[in-house]
């Protein structure tokens, strides 16, 4: 009998979470960020994970300004701040060292709600994927974390 990816995966110590396809075929998924729970897209070509200028109280974020410019969505050039040792919760995985970008997220989410989709507070970028050796199974979305 052959091992389905969830039973080879969670034997060699990986959790999973559940991800949720858009009305904009993104996967959304649940995060914590610093201790307050959030609604995130997971996007396996942003470079970083990303939350809205609008998220800094919400998420207890200390920012320093940045001198990268960012792209991505339709957009260029966007002014963008930095935010360093948050600690990020996804299921059981976490990691307190994460390097968030903070940006102006209104375009995703007016893209969002035009798809009648609910607005996120950010973007799990491809720096938390590596970290957690993710593997993400399309079929059953579900999102694979290695502890």
């Amino acid at each position: 009998m052959t091992e389905t990816l969830q039973e080879f995966l969670l034997n060699k110590g990986y959790i999973r979470v559940k991800l949720r396809l858009t009305k904009t075929n993104h996967f959304e998924m649940k995060a914590t960020l610093n201790g307050v729970k959030g609604r995130f897209i997971l996007d396996t070509g942003a470079s970083n994970s990303c939350v809205g200028f609008e998220a800094v109280d919400q998420f207890n974020l200390k920012v320093k300004d940045s001198n990268i410019m960012a792209a991505g969505a339709g957009a260029i050039n966007m002014e963008t701040k930095m935010s360093k040792k948050n600690k990020v919760k996804i299921g059981k995985w976490e990691n307190s060292k994460i390097v968030l970008v903070l940006f102006n997220l209104s375009h995703v989410n007016t893209a969002l709600i035009n798809h009648k989709s609910k607005p996120v507070d950010g973007i799990i970028g491809a720096d938390i994927l590596k970290k957690s050796n993710a593997v993400i199974d399309y079929e059953t979305k579900y999102l694979y974390l290695k502890l």
